[in-house]
């Protein structure tokens, strides 16, 4: 199967995540995760996977905390 070239990019607050999960739920591409580790709040934050993110923006929909989720859409290549 052919990878698709990234449409978005994704970036979590780390400090802001509480590990709800709800993100990661809604993502149809599947490239965010949580960490093992644990943020300055004691929660287990989402992190995204580097790749395929499609620019969506239902990760940031879904989020509960304002700021925790920023979508950037990429322009295309010509």
């Amino acid at each position: 199967m052919a990878t698709r070239p990234d449409r978005g990019r994704v970036e979590i607050g780390t400090d802001e995540c509480k590990g709800c999960l709800l993100c990661t739920a809604v993502c149809p591409v599947h490239v965010l995760v949580r960490t093992k580790t644990l943020n300055k709040q004691g929660y287990f934050p989402v992190e995204y996977t580097g790749s395929g993110c499609t620019g969506c923006g239902f990760c940031f929909y879904a989020c509960p905390e304002p700021g925790a989720i920023t979508v950037f859409r990429l322009e295309k290549s010509a």
